[in-house]
């Protein structure tokens, strides 16, 4: 029986797509994945289909077809990580699936600041609130997924109201492609800076 592969495939760059998750890929009949997802790999040959909101749809149409054809979902990062993955399993069954792991942007992040990440913080605040601030006050070291409406700096005004101006805050923008941009600021400098695109930001106590 066909298992559906669910690939991670990294920060970004397919360099950081594991063999195993391209090897995956290659190999299946049809990719399902957001747009900007499956437009950054070649499938030429392939079947692709771009997960929109009607995600009951998305659902429907692998149940349909992972008998007869090899079927891959990409996901950004990695699949444990704030990930399609979760959803699938609401639908699917572990031994219907095969799960391969990605580099998560938060690894790349916590890698290319040359900090450890295993006694750090992990959260999102992509689309959903937090209180961060009382983690930021718990922990050394914090890891933020940002978007829109919670930018680095609004994420440094926060901080800064609450007294904790003490803290390194880094923010790293395009990881892991040519363009990638990882800046080191205090609060301050943060609170200032011009707009960021949707990025990761690390709270570092550095005391």
């Amino acid at each position: 029986m066909n298992k559906i592969k669910i690939v991670g495939l990294g920060p970004g760059h397919r360099s950081y797509i594991i063999p195993k998750g391209k090897k995956a890929i290659d190999e299946s009949d049809i990719v399902v994945g957001a747009k900007r997802n499956l437009q950054s790999l070649d499938l030429r040959g392939k079947e692709s289909l771009p997960i929109t909101s009607k995600l009951d749809e998305v659902v429907d149409y692998i149940k349909s077809n992972y008998l007869e054809k090899k079927i891959a979902v990409i996901v950004s990062g990695d699949t444990g990580f704030y990930s399609f993955l979760r959803y699938l399993k609401k639908h699917f069954s572990v031994d219907q699936i095969e799960v391969i792991p990605g580099i998560s942007s938060m690894q790349y992040m916590f890698s290319a600041i040359g900090e450890t990440w295993d006694d750090a913080y992990i959260a999102s605040l992509h689309g959903r609130e937090m209180n961060f601030i009382e983690k930021v006050k718990k922990y050394k070291k914090i890891g933020l997924l940002t978007d829109k409406n919670w930018t680095p700096q609004k994420i440094a005004e926060k901080l800064s109201q609450e007294g904790l101006n003490n803290r390194t805050i880094y923010i790293g923008e395009n990881l892991s492609y040519d363009n990638e941009k990882i800046s080191r600021m205090n609060i301050e400098e943060a609170k200032d800076a011009n707009d960021f695109d949707i990025c990761v930001v690390v709270i570092v106590d550095e005391d």
